[in-house]
């Protein structure tokens, strides 16, 4: 989905084209995997985060090509709305002070993208759903100038046959309406946290991500309002789902098949089971023309790209052209400072590489729904929830992340060779979060609690807080 394309107009003869070449792509990711193509090395780090640009009066501010064009940085690309930009990090693998070279790297893009966006006249946010943010913000009029955005919400209500998107989300409040085009996805901004995977590890290790999902959107919970409304403690979760609602081939578009989900289950065998599942059970949505320019499995990964797992597999390749297994956990919202997204991401780094390397599978030991309705429950009540566990036991999700998640992040970040000075920095940054039942989302309705139901109010000063780089717990009320 990154890259631009050249036109938005598709015809039958498109969608036929395209599915064979998917067909053949797919079939020859079964050989790469068959044969060992994959690069042999694992536990390289990486990051997205996607960013609010807004006025002085903490509202969205549709200026993301102006912006683009004075920071001229590649780590850097528009989202959906022309309010929202995307910052990149570098690559790096996973040991020695990693951590505190990620949190270097981005607290220097940050300084740069606010000078950029005070030289512009305008401010630049980090935060899961912008509580100023107003439905009438999400129109088609805010759709950045790209011809992949308008493609993408053609055929979503092609796909929908022209049935108007619901929106119904039951949290503290009820919020109910009905939108007309895709933009309610850009009210969703996150911290994606990508991983390069040993193909030999890379079955185990991507089920224990979607394991780990749970404590990890609570943790990190970010996003209570929308509309005004006070939802989910990451009502990112549903207002994505429910943004691009799209389900699968003929009578099952409305079906249990989604577009943006949790997955249909564990991998058994391979990272090609999610392959395999999008050519069977996802009609294309974006059937450009595409070359040799665009490099191996062209079509494959931009299908892929048009479908959001929470934790999406990804097919990539080095500047040498080796094509390497990635995931992409994506649970995690923006915010609320750089030093808590770095925390967040040692915190699965660490946890996701120790409980994969467990003698017993934990996807033997923990039923997938179960990981799926943790997930969603976290996402609901955030850290006041309550998480199935192995031996059939239910625990606080506080209590898991405290008592067992926390000492197997430190486990693992030592087996990666990672310095013990960054482990207990940014994961005392967690346990310390956790301890005093500290997120964004939690600041953010103690500060309403406090202060009133003033949606601005409450935007000025995240904005304020985040200013000082401190983390979140601790923030004032």
């Amino acid at each position: 989905m990154g890259e631009e394309i050249h036109s938005s107009q598709f015809f039958e003869q498109d969608f036929v084209h395209f599915k064979q070449v998917l067909t053949t792509e797919t079939a020859r990711l079964k050989q790469y995997f068959e044969t060992g193509c994959f690069d042999p090395q694992g536990g390289v780090a990486g990051f997205e985060l996607e960013t609010w640009l807004i006025d002085d009066q903490y509202r969205p501010v549709s200026m993301n090509d102006e912006f683009l064009r004075l920071f001229d940085d590649p780590l850097a690309s528009p989202e959906l709305a022309s309010f929202n930009v995307e910052v990149n990090g570098t690559p790096r693998k996973l040991s020695g002070h990693v951590f505190s070279a990620m949190h270097n790297e981005l607290s220097e893009t940050w300084r740069r993208c606010q000078q950029t966006a005070a030289e512009l006249g305008v401010q630049i946010m980090m935060t899961g759903i912008l509580p100023t943010v107003e439905n009438g913000d999400l129109t088609l009029a805010n759709m950045s100038k790209m011809e992949r955005y308008r493609a993408l919400n053609r055929e979503v209500l092609r796909l929908r046959q022209g049935k108007a998107i619901l929106l119904d989300i039951s949290g503290r409040e009820h919020l109910k309406l009905t939108h007309q085009d895709v933009m309610l996805e850009s009210a969703t901004t996150s911290f994606q946290i990508h991983l390069q995977l040993k193909p030999s590890e890379s079955v185990r290790l991507f089920n224990a991500s979607t394991v780990l999902s749970a404590p990890l959107v609570a943790l990190s919970a970010n996003s209570p309002y929308l509309f005004g409304k006070d939802l989910w403690d990451e009502t990112r979760i549903p207002l994505f789902e429910q943004a691009v609602a799209v389900g699968g081939y003929d009578g099952a578009q409305f079906g249990p098949i989604r577009r943006v989900s949790f997955g249909s289950g564990y991998v058994r065998h391979s990272l090609y089971e999610c392959f395999e599942e999008n050519l069977q059970h996802y009609p294309v949505l974006l059937p450009v023309a595409l070359d040799k320019s665009h490099g191996p499995f062209a079509h494959l990964r931009l299908h892929n790209g048009t479908i959001w797992r929470w934790n999406r597999p990804l097919v990539g390749f080095d500047v040498q052209g080796q094509p390497h297994l990635r995931l992409e956990q994506r649970v995690v919202p923006a915010g609320p400072t750089v030093i808590d997204e770095i925390a967040n991401a040692a915190f699965f780094y660490g946890a996701v590489v120790e409980l994969a390397e467990h003698a017993l599978p934990i996807e033997s030991q923990l039923e997938f729904d179960r990981a799926r309705d943790n997930f969603y429950n976290a996402a609901r009540l955030g850290l006041r929830a309550v998480a199935s566990w192995v031996d059939d036991k239910q625990l606080p999700i506080r209590e898991l992340i405290l008592k067992q998640l926390l000492p197997m992040a430190r486990q693992g970040l030592e087996r990666l060779g990672v310095a013990s000075a960054d482990s207990e920095q940014y994961l005392g940054i967690i346990r310390e979060r956790v301890e005093s039942n500290a997120n964004g989302a939690n600041w953010q309705r103690a500060y309403v609690a406090k202060h009133g139901h003033d949606m601005t109010a409450l935007a000025a000063a995240y904005f304020e807080r985040q200013q000082s780089g401190e983390p979140v717990h601790l923030w004032t009320v």
